[in-house]
């Protein structure tokens, strides 16, 4: 089997995953670095707590980046092995969002981006996801909960509802899964000692740095 394909599908996924849409936006509209607010993430869920609308933003950009990865190498190869070289684009996208060497290899959680990325190749998996998802957070408000029950979620559904051509997806699939988990390793610790952030409040991280610059500006107006 020959690996140019698979070579230009990891690129294509991978330059476009890199895209970093959640800190653009908030540099280019708010003139500050996301990375050293709230989570320090450069996520959608980070990204909202500078404003709302740059965090759907930032949520539609990094599902689009992972879909135009796809897209990109459907158009270029076709044949019997299509389908594993998409997925090859696809778990590459999750790769360079997660690691971008554009932030030197900071990058987000990769929920929207994998979204995005197999929403053509798993797309019954990606709904039933996407539902308990929504259940999930609206029923505890916790993000990181629904974002690491969709992705422990991830392979199963696509096993069970056979949405593979190829063994082998189910692979990268996993590994998509595995990573997803990894990046949201913090917040499964602060979920189980009862400190992460609910939906609409925001971080420690973030309320520490505005108790420190009120009161160095405090400090600042007795002097």
């Amino acid at each position: 089997m020959h690996m140019y394909p698979y070579l230009i599908a990891a690129a294509v996924g991978y330059l476009l995953g890199s895209i970093p849409f959640g800190y653009l936006l908030v540099r280019i509209f708010k003139g500050e670095d996301v990375r050293v607010s709230g989570s320090g993430n450069i996520g959608a869920t980070n990204v909202a707590r500078k404003s709302p609308a740059l965090g759907a933003a930032t949520l539609l950009l990094d599902a689009a980046k992972g879909l135009a990865a796809v897209l990109v190498v459907r158009v270029l190869f076709n044949g019997p092995h299509q389908q594993l070289i998409m997925t090859t684009a696809a778990f590459f996208a999750l790769f360079g969002n997660l690691f971008p060497f554009w932030l030197n290899f900071r990058g987000g959680k990769g929920v929207a981006t994998s979204l995005g990325a197999f929403i053509l190749l798993t797309p019954k998996s990606i709904l039933c996801m996407v539902v308990l998802f929504l259940i999930i957070v609206v029923a505890f408000r916790y993000v990181s909960l629904g974002s690491v029950a969709v992705a422990t979620a991830f392979p199963l559904l696509a096993w069970a509802l056979r949405e593979y051509v190829d063994s082998r997806q189910l692979i990268f699939i996993a590994l998509v899964s595995l990573l997803v988990i990894w990046k949201h390793r913090q917040n499964i610790g602060r979920l189980a000692a009862g400190t992460e952030s609910k939906l609409g409040t925001k971080s420690d991280t973030e309320s520490g740095t505005e108790s420190d610059t009120k009161s160095g500006t405090l400090g600042a107006t007795r002097r």
